[in-house]
């Protein structure tokens, strides 16, 4: 190659470089969210049908940004996308998408292509994407696919979903418990490229394939060649394939674990849970618990107006035999309310402080019941603690309240009837709110999906019957 030339293609790498490095600029926000004017280029570009263009721009993006962007496209563009990746980088964005994205775009990926696609990544990722698939399209990869790693998502797909044996990996590094230092990390380097993309622990196993330690990878490296490696193996907490993901998420978190080994329910070791796994477990129940608590589910954003109101509509139908119930209230002391009409606009401050305070109790209880912090152990003394912040909270707006009424109609029994419906109906409220999870949990039912019901029927119906109880004794 002439100097001249040589310089020549220097010129061009420096500035293709730097081109690169002017899109990776313009495409994330200091947030690290897409930027609106780079969505706005990728679109322009597949309008266009600049394929060259919308190469580039794609290859400026790290493959969680390409799934990001394809949330903002239409179904038409997201094929187009589609056609420009290749199985390794098609691997990696569609271990990234949401899910409802995803069902939605694996039926326009050819067979091939999609087999070729799952052989790159993860098995417990592969999983994910093969059980997107409607029943013929998962034959036809399935049928694409050498035969081991069918068999190996043929065999997690065996497994109840949301388990270890979904969640888990089955690419997994162990060594026999007679090996050496030296011996394992010189088998390892000669099998490297069978090893797994990531690991952190190295598993001892005994004859039967059980394991019986870990190695950090960290530490392995750091000991002398000659150490057998029983000697500087760790305990490990082995997680059986049939525990549910919570479970495990919970036991990661609780002992701070970066991998842990799964086994099957003989002892024998077929897998491995790594952090980043646990990572996208915790924020999907969060999420779930989040969404449940307001009685909705997560439709996501390509959900039709009809799936939406399909998934919200149930529970503002008990809403409102619940809200009737409460209403009944009111009607019954309808003669006390006609006799002093400041009654009806008072009540509804009643009603309203002590939701809001439900609310806030509940939020902690099924916060400690979601995190194991609260159990039968510490319930009474949990709930006792609650009902003391419920009258002390009680007490206080009961007298600031008291206070302001009598300054607007200077009626001393009515500042006295509207401060004590206020310390009944948060007192009522702060054990309704500990106590409705804690029974629905006794009873097997998610706390987080229909407490908010149950607790807003509660305070709702003690704040009108409290404050009309009371004026009726007091008023009238």
């Amino acid at each position: 190659m002439s100097r001249e030339t040589a310089d020549l293609t220097e010129a061009k790498d420096r500035v293709t470089s730097e081109v690169e490095e002017d899109l990776e600029d313009l495409a994330l926000g200091e947030d690290y969210a897409l930027n609106p004017d780079y969505v706005a280029i990728v679109a322009d570009a597949l309008d266009r049908g600049d394929a060259e263009r919308l190469s580039e721009l794609l290859g400026a993006l790290r493959p969680a940004d390409v799934a990001d962007l394809m949330g903002f496209l239409s179904a038409g563009d997201r094929e187009e996308v589609l056609a420009h990746l290749d199985p390794e980088a098609l691997a990696e964005v569609l271990s990234e998408l949401d899910p409802e994205i995803r069902e939605d775009i694996l039926e326009h990926v050819p067979s091939p292509i999609l087999a070729k696609a799952l052989g790159e990544m993860d098995s417990d990722d592969a999983v994910d994407v093969v059980e997107d698939l409607e029943d013929d399209k998962r034959a036809q990869v399935l049928a694409a696919m050498p035969e081991m790693e069918r068999a190996a998502i043929e065999t997690s797909l065996a497994y109840e979903e949301e388990t270890a044996g979904r969640l888990m990996q089955r690419e997994v590094v162990w060594a026999p418990q007679f090996w050496t230092v030296g011996q394992t990390i010189d088998h390892f380097r000669r099998e490297g490229d069978d090893l797994p993309e990531l690991f952190f622990d190295i598993y001892v196993v005994d004859p039967s394939h059980k394991p019986v330690g870990a190695v950090p990878v960290s530490h392995l490296l750091r000991t002398r060649r000659d150490t057998p490696i029983a000697q500087i193996m760790e305990p490990v907490s082995e997680i059986p394939v049939e525990m549910d993901q919570e479970e495990v998420a919970y036991i990661f978190d609780k002992y701070h674990l970066i991998s842990a080994p799964v086994v099957e329910p003989g002892g024998r070791l077929v897998g491995q849970i790594t952090v980043d796994d646990i990572v996208g477990v915790i924020q999907e129940e969060s999420e779930e618990d989040i969404l449940a608590l307001a009685g909705v589910s997560d439709a996501g954003r390509d959900a039709s107006v009809a799936e939406t109101v399909r998934t919200r509509l149930p529970w503002l139908l008990i809403n409102t035999v619940t809200a009737a119930m409460a209403a009944s209230v009111i009607g019954a002391f309808q003669g006390e309310i006609t006799k002093l009409v400041t009654l009806a606009m008072l009540m509804p401050i009643v009603a309203s402080l002590g939701g809001n305070a439900g609310t806030q109790t509940l939020a902690v209880a099924v916060r400690g019941l979601a995190n194991r912090e609260l159990s039968a152990a510490n319930a009474v003394r949990t709930v006792l603690r609650e009902l003391v912040v419920g009258l002390a909270n009680g007490l206080t707006l009961g007298a600031l309240m008291g206070g302001v009424s009598y300054l607007l109609f200077h009626d001393p029994r009515l500042s006295l009837t509207f401060g004590l419906a206020l310390i009944v109906n948060l007192f009522v409220a702060a054990l309704a709110g500990a106590m409705v999870p804690l029974a629905l949990e006794k009873f097997g039912r998610d706390p987080a999906v229909s407490s908010s019901v149950f607790v807003t029927f509660v305070t709702d119906f003690t704040g009108f019957f409290a404050f009309l109880g009371l004026a009726a004794v007091i008023l009238l």
